[in-house]
C-alpha cells in the first residue's frame, strides 16, 4: 500500500469512528442484534452522505465503480483453520487433540501437517493432503479409514472384540480376563487388536497351561501388554513362584487408634 493509500484508508477509518462509534456512544444495548441494527443504520445514513468537495456519494461511487467487479460469495462459509505438526504412529494414526486420526500406513514414523478445523482433520504429507476426517468431539476416539490399513490388518477385520475373547476362552479363564484387559484400556481399537493377535501367534509355540500361567502373572502384576507376555513366556517367568506382597505390620498400640472391634460395637 502507498502512503497516499495508507493516509484514505486512515482518514476513512476516521470518519467511521466519528459518524457511528461516537454516535452510539451514550446508548446502551443488550444484545448483539441491536448493535448491528444500529451500525447498519448509521453506516447506510454515511454511505448516502454528499461528498464535499464533489460530486456523488460513497454509495454512488461504489454502484458506479465497485459493484459490477464484485464476485460473488463462496458457497460454504469460510472456516478459521489452524495448523500443526505430528508424527505419524506404528499404528498409522496421530494423536490430536486427544483422539487418533488414519493415515496411509506407508507413512509410519514421518511427519506431517495437521489443518484443523471446527469440522474436519485434514492431514498433509510434504505439502499433499493425504487423509481428511471428520473432527471428533469426544475423547479416546479412532477414526479410521479402512484404505489406510495394510493388507495384513485389513484381513484380521473379521476380528471383533467379542471374537477374540471367544478364542482366548478357549486356552482358559486368565487369558480370557487378559484379553478383556488389554482391549478395555487401550484407547483405540487397532493398538488393542495387535496385541491380542500377537498373543495369538505366541499360543502356537507354547502350551496351554504356560499361556494361562503367563496370563495369570500379567494380570497380577498389571503387566497386560503383548511384550510382556511375551517377554514372561521366553524367559520361562510363567513357570516360576510369583512372590506375595510383603504383609505391611499392625500399627503400634496407642490410644487414638481405635481398631475394627470399635466399629463393631452397638451403640
Amino acid at each position: 500500500m502507498t502512503a497516499l493509500g495508507k493516509a484514505k484508508v486512515e482518514v476513512g477509518v476516521q470518519i467511521v469512528e466519528r459518524w457511528i462509534i461516537a454516535a452510539l456512544r451514550h446508548r446502551r444495548f443488550f444484545r448483539l442484534e441491536e448493535v448491528n441494527c444500529a451500525v447498519r443504520e448509521l453506516l447506510e445514513r454515511l454511505n448516502q452522505r454528499p461528498f464535499r468537495k464533489r460530486e456523488g456519494s460513497r454509495a454512488s461511487v461504489f454502484a458506479a465503480l465497485e459493484r459490477s467487479a464484485l464476485r460473488p460469495l463462496p458457497a460454504e462459509r469460510f472456516d478459521m483453520s489452524q495448523w500443526s505438526r505430528a508424527r505419524v504412529n506404528i499404528d498409522y494414526h496421530i494423536a490430536f487433540e486427544g483422539n487418533f486420526y488414519s493415515v496411509p500406513y506407508t507413512l509410519v514414523q514421518e511427519r506431517v501437517e495437521v489443518r484443523s478445523t471446527p469440522a474436519t482433520v485434514e492431514i498433509f504429507h510434504n505439502g499433499q493432503r493425504v487423509a481428511s476426517h471428520l473432527r471428533s468431539r469426544t475423547r479416546c476416539q479412532a477414526i479410521t479409514e479402512n484404505e489406510h490399513r495394510p493388507k495384513s490388518h485389513q484381513a484380521h477385520l473379521e476380528w471383533t472384540p467379542s471374537r477374540m475373547v471367544k478364542w482366548a476362552e478357549q486356552t482358559g479363564p486368565h487369558t480370557a480376563r487378559l484379553f478383556e484387559r488389554i482391549l478395555a484400556e487401550k484407547p483405540h481399537p487397532e493398538m488393542g487388536y495387535r496385541s491380542c493377535l500377537g498373543i495369538i501367534r505366541l499360543a502356537e509355540q507354547y502350551s496351554a497351561a504356560r499361556m494361562e500361567a503367563a496370563a495369570d502373572r500379567a494380570l497380577r502384576t498389571g503387566a497386560c501388554r503383548y511384550q510382556s507376555v511375551k517377554s514372561i513366556l521366553k524367559n520361562s517367568l510363567d513357570q516360576q513362584p510369583l512372590a506375595e506382597p510383603p504383609t505391611l505390620p499392625p500399627p503400634p498400640p496407642h490410644d487414638n487408634i481405635r481398631g475394627a472391634g470399635y466399629f463393631s460395637e452397638e451403640v
